[in-house]
């Protein structure tokens, strides 16, 4: 991973941040507004994340994520805002989104998403060959090698995270998978988010809950996520 594009109205904050990302060796294309970083990616500018302010004037970043997906652009996009209540947070992930960090965090935190995304983004491109490339569950199967997920042979339109929080569900099917380990899953190891010691489940389970909302529309009797009281989710047979 090597190109980022920044969109955020705040000259100074858009100027630190991208100084501080090409000392790290990142390749940086900033915008001030929502509507030229649209134009460039639909022009068919590339890049492999958009670090995305959420409040900007005339097209809010929760509106150009939304415009970016329905152009069909996947690249991914994490969220960079002052805004740290739960509903902003959903409404983030609901869109689409891979991350939601505040902007008061640290250059680390930034610096490790962008890791677990590439991290990510290298598995799927050049998948371990002692590994099995796809694994099937009664109606499901998940193709390793693409990050494909099929429902009765119906694909669901997973992002990556989605994709691999399902296959770490399918991986212990019939066994206990707590909020701590899918949290890590996405955001890597101790990473603490949301207000107090288990702030971190609020943004497990709305993962959880895009998930469920994709296998329903393919299959309305879709049930195979369980809820276990505290403790996190299982996937039965």
């Amino acid at each position: 991973m090597s190109h980022l594009i920044l969109v955020d109205d705040d000259d100074l904050f858009r100027e630190s941040l991208t100084l501080n990302l090409i000392d790290e060796g990142y390749q940086v294309t900033s915008f001030g507004n929502g509507r030229d970083a649209l134009a460039y990616l639909e022009a068919g500018g590339a890049a492999d994340v958009v670090l995305l302010d959420w409040r900007m004037p005339n097209l809010t970043g929760l509106e150009v994520l939304r415009r970016l997906r329905r152009a069909g652009i996947t690249t991914p996009v994490i969220f960079l805002t002052v805004l740290s209540d739960d509903i902003h947070e959903q409404a983030a992930f609901e869109g689409g989104a891979v991350d939601f960090i505040d902007k008061s965090r640290r250059l680390s935190i930034l610096l490790k998403r962008l890791e677990l995304i590439a991290a990510g983004m290298r598995s799927v491109i050049s998948p371990d060959p002692r590994q099995a490339t796809s694994i099937r569950l009664g109606p499901l199967e998940l193709r390793f090698d693409t990050s494909r997920a099929l429902w009765a042979d119906r694909e669901i339109g997973f992002t990556l995270t989605e994709f691999r929080i399902v296959r770490l569900l399918a991986e212990k099917a019939g066994q206990d998978v707590g909020y701590r380990e899918i949290y890590d899953l996405v955001h890597g190891r101790d990473f603490i988010a949301g207000p107090g010691a288990e702030g971190y489940r609020a943004n497990v389970r709305t993962f959880i809950k895009r998930i469920r909302k994709k296998f329903h529309n393919a299959d309305p009797g879709f049930d195979r996520i369980k809820n276990l009281s505290g403790v996190g989710y299982r996937w039965t047979a």
